[in-house]
C-alpha cells in the first residue's frame, strides 16, 4: 500500500477533522497575537482604531485561513509547492517592474485594500519546495554534489531578486531558511562548514568593497552596520535608533514601568515602536518579566511545532513543519537580537506582534501548513 493509500484510509474526515488540530499551537497563536494587540494600543496611546483593531481584524482573517488551510489534505499542498514557488518567483518580479515604494525600498504590490510583500510569501513557499524535493529524492543521493546544487540555486534566486530590491534581513533569511530545511534533510555538514568559509569571504569581500566602484552593499547598509558595531559615535544620528531602544529596554527593569508608562515610547524617542521596535516597548513597560514571558510562549510554540514533526512518519510533513518552525524562529531570534544591539538593524517585524498585514497573514498561512501535515499525518486507527 503506497503512502498516499495508507494516509487517505488512517486520517479524519469531514468536519471531524477539526476535532484532530493541533490546539495547543492555536491557542499559542492567539495569546502571542493577543501580547500584540494590547501593545499596539499602548503605542497608540490607548487608541484601539489606529492599529490594534486593524490587526485584531487580520488576526480573525488569518486564523480563517489557517483553519481552511488545515483542511486541504497534506498530498494537495505537496503537489502544489512547485506552482506555489513558480508564482512567489512571479510576484518578486512584478515588484521589480512595477512594486510600491517605501523608505526607499521596492517591495510591495498595492492591491487597493491592503499592500502585499511578495518575499513575506516567499519565505514559505521556498520551504514548501524544498520539503517536496527531499521528499521526493532518494536518502542515498541527499548529500551528492549535483543533488545539493539545485535547493542552493532554488534558495538563491528568491534571494537575489530579494537583494534588489533591496531588503537584507529578509534575503539573509531566506538563505537560513533555506539552509535549515537542508540541514534538516541530512545533508552533510562539511557543505554547511564550506558555506560558512564562504560568508566569511564574502564579509571581508563586503567591507573591502566600501567606497569602490564594485560596492556590494547600498550606503545605508553600510550604515547600519557601522551602527551596530559603535552606535555611540552618533546617538543623534545613525545610531539613535538602538540608542533609544537599549535605553527602554535598560528602563524596564525587572517589572517594568507599568502598562501605558513607557517614556521612551509615549513621548516617541522610541523609532518604529508599532513594527520593528515593539519588544522594547513590551520590556519597558512590562519589565524583564514581561519580555522573558514572551520569549517562552516562542519558545514553546517552536515545541508543540518539533514535537509534531517528529510524530509525523511523512517526510514531506516532518520537513514542511520543522521548515516553518525554524522560519518563525529565526523572524523573532532576529528582531529581538536586533532591538538590543546584537545584531545589524535590518527591518525584521517581531511575529504576530509587530503592527503590519503581509506578514500576519503569511505566517497564519503557514501555520495552516503545519495543522495540515498534524491532521493528516497517518493514524494507526481514526
Amino acid at each position: 500500500m503506497s503512502f498516499l493509500e495508507y494516509n487517505l484510509k488512517t486520517v479524519p474526515s469531514g468536519l471531524s477533522k477539526v476535532l484532530y488540530l493541533n490546539w495547543a499551537i492555536i491557542l499559542l497563536l492567539t495569546t502571542i497575537a493577543s501580547v500584540g494587540f494590547l501593545m499596539l494600543y499602548s503605542v497608540a496611546g490607548g487608541d484601539m482604531g489606529r492599529w490594534a483593531e486593524p490587526q485584531m481584524k487580520r488576526f480573525a482573517v488569518g486564523l480563517v485561513g489557517m483553519i481552511v488551510v488545515a483542511m486541504v489534505p497534506i498530498y494537495v499542498w505537496r503537489n502544489t509547492a512547485a506552482l506555489a514557488y513558480v508564482m512567489s518567483i512571479g510576484l518578486l518580479v512584478v515588484v521589480e517592474l512595477f512594486g510600491s515604494t517605501g523608505g526607499g525600498a521596492q517591495r510591495w504590490i498595492d492591491l487597493g485594500f491592503m499592500r502585499l510583500q511578495p518575499s513575506e510569501v516567499m519565505k514559505i513557499t521556498l520551504v514548501m519546495l524544498l520539503a517536496a524535493y527531499y521528499d521526493w529524492l532518494d536518502l542515498k543521493k541527499t548529500s551528492r554534489l549535483i543533488w545539493v546544487l539545485i535547493p542552493v540555486m532554488l534558495t538563491l534566486l528568491p534571494t537575489f531578486l530579494v537583494l534588489r530590491q533591496p531588503d537584507l534581513g529578509t534575503a539573509l533569511l531566506l538563505v537560513a531558511g533555506g539552509g535549515l530545511v537542508m540541514f534538516a534533510a541530512g545533508v552533510h555538514w562539511l557543505y554547511f562548514a564550506a558555506v560558512v568559509a564562504t560568508g566569511a569571504g564574502a564579509v571581508t569581500a563586503v567591507f573591502q568593497s566600501r567606497g569602490t566602484a564594485w560596492q556590494l552593499l547600498a550606503d545605508y547598509q553600510y550604515n547600519r552596520i557601522d551602527t551596530f558595531i559603535s552606535p555611540g559615535d552618533d546617538p543623534l544620528g545613525a545610531g539613535y535608533h538602538i540608542t533609544q531602544s537599549k535605553i527602554a529596554l535598560g528602563s524596564g527593569g525587572w517589572t517594568g514601568k507599568g502598562f501605558m508608562q513607557g517614556t521612551q515610547s509615549r513621548l516617541n524617542f522610541l523609532p518604529e515602536k508599532h513594527t520593528d521596535f515593539i519588544f522594547t516597548t513590551l520590556a519597558e513597560e512590562f519589565g524583564f518579566i514581561g519580555a522573558f514571558s514572551l520569549l517562552v510562549l516562542y519558545g514553546l510554540l517552536i515545541l508543540f511545532c518539533v514535537v509534531s514533526a517528529l510524530q509525523n512518519k511523512d517526510r514531506f510533513s516532518a520537513l514542511l513543519i520543522l521548515g516553518v518552525a525554524m522560519t518563525f524562529f529565526l523572524f523573532f531570534a532576529v528582531n529581538m537580537s536586533m532591538v538590543m544591539g546584537l545584531a545589524p538593524v535590518v527591518g525584521v517585524p517581531l511575529p504576530l506582534v509587530s503592527y503590519g498585514g503581509s506578514a500576519m497573514l503569511v505566517l497564519l498561512l503557514a501555520f495552516g501548513l503545519v495543522q495540515s501535515a498534524h491532521v493528516h499525518r497517518p493514524r494507526g486507527r481514526v
